[in-house]
C-alpha cells in the first residue's frame, strides 16, 4: 500500500492545529467508530493523522499550513481493505446521519478531498493493486486506491508489457479511484484519451451500502443509459468507487519528437487544430505563450509547441508527417531544438515551487478550462488580461495542454502579492482571480474544467455553469444518497449538515 505525499508541513503541534473553514463539525459517536473497527477497518483517531487528512493539494491550504492551519479535519480516519469493509462503513454512517468523505492520494487541487463537515475521511489507499488481466481483449480490473506508478509498474512487468497511457502531472500522487472521481487527463490524453475513455466498467458503493457494478461485459453496449459514466466525475458525491475495468495498450515500440516556435499563440493554436482535424492525434500536443516559454524554456520570443508521439512505427510515421506539414514556415513556425521536448520530460510532474512561494506570501495557482476551437484565441487574450488586471497580480500565463479534434484545454497560471499587513488580502485576490477566470469561460460557452474537477474551489460556481442540468445533479443526488453523507458540500448542492464554506 502507498500512501499519501504531504503537501507541506503544518507549522503547528498536532494537538493545536486550527480548522480554517469555520464550517459545522458533526458529532461522530464513539459507538459508531467501534462498530467500524468491529468491521475489519483501520480507524485512525491520533492528531496527526487526522491533520493530513484535513487537506489536499489545494493551493490555498498550502497558505494556511504556515499559518498552523488545515481546511477541516475529520472525527476519523477509516481506512477499509475491501468492498465489503466500505461498505460496512457506509451503511453504518447512512444510519447515524454521519458524513463520509471519500479519499486516497490527496492531490486535488480544487478541495475535493477536505471533509467540509467533519465525520468520517474514507481512506481508500489499502484497497491497491490489479485484480485481473485480461490479455487477449486488452483489459485490467483494478482497484481504486492503486497509485499511478505502481498500476504503471505492473502493466509493464505483464506478457510483452502493456501501459494505460495516463500519465497525468500528479501521477506520483494520484489513484485510479482519483482519476476516475475528477475526469482526470494524462499528460498523453490526445493519444489514449482521457480516464472517462479508459474506463469500461466500474464498482461503485452507494450512500446506504449497497455495491453495483455497471457496464464492462462488452465493448459498445446498448444496455441503457450508460451508469458507468454517472459515477465518474461525480467525486464521491454519488458513490464510492472502490474498482474500474480498464483498457489498457500494449507498450508502444516508437517515439519521435519535435520542438517548435510560432510568432504568435493564435498561430500555434491554429496549427494544432489542422492537426487533429486531419485525424492526427500525437500524444502531447503542448503550446505555451511566451511567458511561459521563457519561464519553462529559456525561448522569450516565441510560442514554443513541444509534440512527443509513440506508436506503431507505420502509425507513428503518419502522425508525424502531417505534424510537419502543419508546422511550416508557411504557418509561421520555425523548428526549434528536440532536446527542449527532453527537458519537458525531465520536468513536467515537478510541483516543488508551490509551496515555498505560498509560504513567502505569493498567491500562485492554475486553473484548467476547457473549449472548442471556436473560442480558444480569444478566451485566451481575455482571461490572461483579466487576471493582469486585478491588483497585486504579478504574473499571468497560459499553455494549452491537451488537444482533441473539437478544441482544447487551456491552463493559466496566476500568481499576486498583497500589502503587508493586510491578512484577508489572499483569500480575497484568490477568489477574484478564480471570478475572473470564470466569468471569462462562462461567457464563451466554454467549460469551467478539464480535468482537476470541481471540489470545493469550483463548487459556487457549478449550478451556474450547469444551468437547467444542475436540477438533475440534485435529483441525483437526492435519489443516490437521500441523507446527504457522502462528501457534503461540494458542487454547489444543499447539505444537511448546514451550508457549505469558500461558496
Amino acid at each position: 500500500m502507498t500512501t499519501p505525499t504531504p503537501v507541506t508541513p503544518i507549522d503547528a503541534e498536532d494537538s493545536e492545529v486550527v480548522d480554517r473553514l469555520g464550517a459545522a463539525a458533526i458529532d461522530t459517536p464513539t459507538a459508531l467508530l467501534d462498530r467500524i473497527a468491529a468491521g475489519g477497518a483501520t480507524v485512525l483517531t491520533d492528531d496527526a493523522t487526522r491533520a493530513e487528512a484535513g487537506r489536499d493539494w489545494w493551493p490555498l491550504a498550502i497558505g494556511w499550513a504556515a499559518e498552523g492551519g488545515v481546511p477541516q479535519r475529520p472525527r476519523a480516519v477509516v481506512r477499509p481493505s475491501s468492498t465489503e469493509q466500505v461498505a460496512a462503513v457506509l451503511a453504518a454512517c447512512n444510519e447515524a446521519g454521519v458524513p463520509v468523505t471519500p479519499a486516497a492520494g490527496r492531490s486535488g487541487v480544487c478541495g475535493g478531498a477536505i471533509p467540509v463537515h467533519g465525520g468520517i475521511a474514507l481512506d481508500l489507499t489499502a484497497l491497491d493493486g490489479i485484480v485481473a488481466v485480461d490479455e487477449t481483449s486488452l483489459t485490467a480490473d483494478v482497484r481504486a486506491g492503486t497509485f499511478g506508478p505502481d498500476l504503471e509498474a505492473a502493466l509493464s512487468d505483464l506478457g510483452t508489457g502493456y501501459t494505460l497511457g495516463h500519465w497525468p502531472q500528479s501521477m506520483d500522487l494520484s489513484t485510479v479511484g482519483g482519476w476516475l472521481a475528477c475526469r482526470g487527463a494524462g499528460q498523453y490524453s490526445t493519444r489514449y484519451g482521457k480516464i472517462e475513455d479508459m474506463v469500461i466498467g466500474l464498482e461503485v458503493v452507494l450512500a446506504d451500502g449497497r455495491i453495483v457494478q455497471t457496464e464492462g461485459k462488452g465493448p459498445r453496449a446498448a444496455t441503457g443509459p450508460n451508469l458507468t459514466q454517472l459515477f465518474v466525475g461525480s467525486e464521491g458525491t454519488l458513490g464510492v468507487i472502490t474498482e474500474a475495468r480498464l483498457c489498457i495498450h500494449p507498450r508502444p515500440p516508437a517515439e519521435q519528437r519535435r520542438a517548435l516556435g510560432f510568432a504568435s499563440f493564435d498561430a500555434g493554436l491554429e496549427a494544432c487544430r489542422r492537426i487533429l482535424r486531419r485525424g492526427a492525434t500525437p500524444a502531447v500536443l503542448r503550446l505555451y505563450d511566451r511567458t511561459e516559454s521563457g519561464r519553462n524554456f529559456e525561448q522569450p520570443d516565441t510560442n514554443v509547441l513541444i509534440v512527443l508521439d509513440e506508436a506503431d512505427p507505420d502509425v507513428l510515421a503518419g502522425s508525424m508527417a502531417v505534424v510537419d506539414a502543419e508546422c511550416s514556415p508557411a504557418a509561421d513556425a520555425r523548428a526549434l531544438d528536440d532536446g527542449l521536448v527532453e527537458r519537458w520530460l525531465g520536468h513536467r510532474n515537478d510541483v516543488s515551487q508551490l509551496a515555498p512561494l505560498w509560504r513567502a506570501g505569493v498567491v500562485v495557482d492554475t486553473a484548467e478550462i476547457s473549449g472548442r476551437w471556436a473560442v480558444l484565441s480569444q478566451l485566451f487574450e481575455e482571461v490572461v488580461g483579466a487576471l493582469t488586471a486585478i491588483d497585486g497580480t504579478l504574473a499571468a500565463s497560459c499553455h494549452q495542454s491537451h488537444a482533441y479534434s473539437d478544441g482544447a484545454c487551456l491552463y493559466f497560471t496566476f500568481g499576486g502579492r498583497g500589502p503587508e499587513g493586510d491578512d484577508e488580502w489572499r483569500e480575497r485576490y484568490y477568489r477574484q482571480a478564480w471570478d475572473a477566470v470564470t466569468d471569462a469561460t462562462l461567457a464563451h460557452g466554454a467549460a469551467i474544467s478539464h480535468h482537476h474537477g470541481i471540489g470545493l474551489n469550483r463548487s459556487r460556481f457549478l449550478p451556474r455553469a450547469l444551468g437547467s442540468g444542475f436540477e438533475v445533479l440534485r435529483g441525483l443526488k437526492h435519489t443516490f444518497d437521500p441523507k446527504g453523507i457522502l462528501n457534503p458540500g461540494k458542487f454547489g448542492l444543499a447539505s444537511p449538515f448546514g451550508p457549505a464554506p469558500w461558496t
